[in-house]
């Protein structure tokens, strides 16, 4: 009894000084929670990422959007026993220690996933003592995560060469994707590479990597992952031999949200339509070609209904001067762009309607006397012929009546925020109405927003988070229904660009109701509207202020708007009818060429997904149904991999027992051949 006691008793010794020691000296996590920022599209697509530390790529790791296959086959090369043990492998340990014994020096670690992944948040020289520190890391590390969060953490911090770090970055930067759908050649690679990342880099020693990668492949073959043939066909993949660069879309924007987000889990889901988004990005870098050398340009295109910023390209390019300013969140003089509001808030208060006559001529407001764009009076005109004309005095009239403060104070009010100078305060009120306040950008696009959603402002949504949130929100009313919609029908009379009729998409409703602005010295150019539900803002100008010569709204932004349009709303394009006609004797029918089978199913480098019924230890499957095989062609036998099919009164049914890529072959009567590649993939 006494010895069972003390037996108790040294056995709650050792678990206190453990359980003290852990607590004491806890694993360091700061490595772990620490990744490089992500801005995704609304869809998912990728924007941006912003680097951690040193300019390396830490991008959390993500197994929902991991191949299955690679992590099966990882954990067969690299930790078999990953999900029996709790950080160490007994067997492996022994088995190492017996190979450096027998090579007098360390050649086998016998490291888990979760040993290894303690060593990557606190790497240190590989000596025995280091291995001990490992061990009991590991130990502490399955105690306080999952078997998923640890292998998680591992595939986020695993080296992959240079200031690559995790299987992301290093399956974006190697292959140009996402490591969601790997070939088995990839994956091999990517599970050589962190034992050797800087020996093994593909683009600095291609051999090496090449050597790395069939190893993993022959040792995936020892254990039966893989059959031989699929080994071998994965060993004749080419090897990519230089790195891509990061995807870089809505540079400005993307990166500015990215540095809002932290932590590990450091994914911002945004609202940016990337394939618009990227079309647009071209269509701006044209535009700022087009105008001069010192010229930029911008635009923002916006959801009204959720107020979802779909695009927003800040500049023309890095590569241009200015390009590194987000234009979009920078103050600039509208220009003639604020009079559809005058006139809306004057519909409003009851000051004017749209066929009310206004004096066109020259009239002096105090000691403020403005003067139409093209010094020429028109007399008698109405508000709606005014504002379609743009004509200055009418606007600052209207202005004059409704008052330039309480304009002023009606955009505060809904959150949109003029920069008014330092001096000559009541001339530059009634400025207003001629761009004598700035504006941030993005403002007057919400701005235009709310036109379009009868009167009411809401904040841009900048995540798909705050798009759903705003929805839900009332917002800020700016003016009534009836105005804004009566505005908005006045410029949908706006005449297009020179050169730019109406197609059919931009008649009725569809037609884009906008306005231009030019600032003093021709230093902004815009344009500004609402068409097909989206509010839109184009800019072209010098990010630097400076003066362009004649470039107007009209002529430098104008037209850019309504490509930006044809972008948003343009249907597929149809080749036109042919007419039909008599042919030649000989040409009435063509004639096919008699070259052999022809396959149907499956195309050739196609992904064919089966539904698995139940699955076998060594990665083998039972199929719920086959795959059903068709071809055009007589007597036709079909072959998988050399191996032929049993022949069938109706379609053959192909039943692969396992993933991988498999060659299908069909020959005709006259022993002609036909063979696609395709690859394999399993669902359950």
């Amino acid at each position: 009894m006494p010895h069972l006691l003390k037996s108790l008793i040294v056995f709650l010794t050792v678990q206190v000084v453990a359980a003290a020691v852990n607590l004491i000296l806890p694993p360091d996590m700061s490595k772990a929670q620490k990744a490089s920022a992500v801005a995704l599209d609304r869809n998912g697509m990728w924007l941006r990422a912003l680097p951690v530390d040193d300019g390396r790529w830490r991008i959390r790791a993500d197994l929902q959007r991991t191949d299955k296959s690679f992590v099966h086959h990882l954990l067969k090369v690299e930790d078999e026993r990953f999900y029996l043990h709790h950080g160490v492998d007994p067997v492996a340990l022994v088995r190492a220690f017996s190979s450096n014994m027998q090579a007098g020096s360390v050649v086998s670690g016998g490291s888990t996933i979760t040993m290894q992944t303690a060593r990557l948040l606190s790497p240190k020289d590989r000596t025995y003592l280091s291995k001990l520190i490992e061990v009991f890391r590991a130990v502490q590390l399955e105690a306080r995560y999952t078997k998923r969060e640890i292998l998680s953490i591992y595939l986020t911090l695993a080296p992959y060469g240079g200031n690559l770090e995790g299987v992301r970055a290093a399956s974006l930067s190697y292959f140009g994707h996402e490591p969601e759908s790997l070939t088995l050649g990839e994956q091999a690679l990517l599970i050589a590479l962190p034992q050797a990342p800087e020996a093994r880099r593909p683009d600095r020693n291609p051999k090496a990597a090449l050597n790395a990668r069939n190893e993993v492949l022959l040792r995936l073959q020892d254990k039966g992952a893989v059959t031989p043939a699929v080994a071998q066909e994965a060993m004749e993949e080419p090897l990519v031999t230089r790195r891509a660069a990061f995807p870089a879309l809505a540079w400005h924007a993307a990166g500015r949200l990215a540095r809002q987000v932290r932590g590990l889990d450091a994914t911002v889901i945004t609202t940016i339509d990337a394939p618009l988004q990227a079309r647009l990005e071209a269509l701006a870098r044209q535009t700022a070609a087009a105008q001069g050398l010192n010229s930029s340009a911008a635009i923002m295109v916006v959801d009204i209904k959720t107020r979802a910023v779909r695009a927003s390209v800040g500049s023309a390019g890095l590569d241009r001067a200015g390009g590194w300013i987000d234009m979009m969140q920078r103050v600039r003089s509208p220009g003639s762009s604020l009079k559809p509001f005058i006139y809306g808030i004057g519909f409003e208060d009851g000051v004017i309607a749209p066929e009310t006559r206004l004096m066109d001529v020259p009239t002096r407001f105090g000691d403020y006397q403005p003067e139409n764009f093209d010094r020429v009076f028109h007399g008698d005109v109405s508000a709606k012929d005014a504002l379609v004309n743009s004509l200055n005095v009418p606007a600052v009239a209207v202005l004059n009546r409704i008052g330039a403060e309480g304009f002023s104070s009606r955009l505060e009010g809904a959150g949109i925020h003029l920069i008014r100078p330092k001096a000559g305060l009541k001339e530059a009120g009634l400025a207003l109405a001629l761009g004598g306040a700035g504006i941030k950008l993005s403002d007057l696009a919400s701005l235009y927003a709310a036109l379009g959603d009868n009167g009411v402002v809401k904040p841009l949504a900048w995540t798909e988070a705050e798009a759903r949130l705003h929805t839900l929100q009332p917002g800020s009313r700016l003016m009534t229904q009836d105005a804004a919609q009566k505005t908005l029908a006045i410029l949908r009379e706006t005449p297009a660009p020179a050169g730019r009729l109406p197609g059919a998409l931009m008649k009725s409703a569809n037609r884009p109701a906008y306005k231009t602005g030019t600032s003093y010295g021709y230093r902004d150019a815009l344009a500004v509207g609402v068409a097909g539900g989206h509010a839109i803002l184009v800019w072209t100008g010098r990010p630097d202020g400076g003066a362009r010569a004649d470039m107007t709204g009209r002529d430098a932004a104008a037209p850019l708007l309504f490509d930006v349009v044809d972008q948003l709303q343009a249907p597929a394009q149809l080749p036109n009818v042919l007419t039909p006609d008599r042919p030649p004797e000989a040409l009435k029918e063509m004639k096919t060429v008699n070259a052999g089978p022809v396959i149907l199913f499956p195309p050739d480098g196609a992904t064919v997904f089966v539904e698995v019924r139940a699955r076998g230890a060594r990665g083998d499957f039972t199929l719920k149904r086959g795959l059903k095989l068709s071809a055009r062609g007589k007597g036709l036998q079909w072959y998988v991999n050399g191996e032929a099919l049993p022949k069938a009164d109706g379609a053959p049914l192909w039943y692969p027992a396992q993933e991988g890529f498999y060659d299908v072959a069909v020959v005709d009567g006259e022993d002609r051949a036909r063979h696609v590649k395709v690859r394999v993939k399993a669902v359950d």
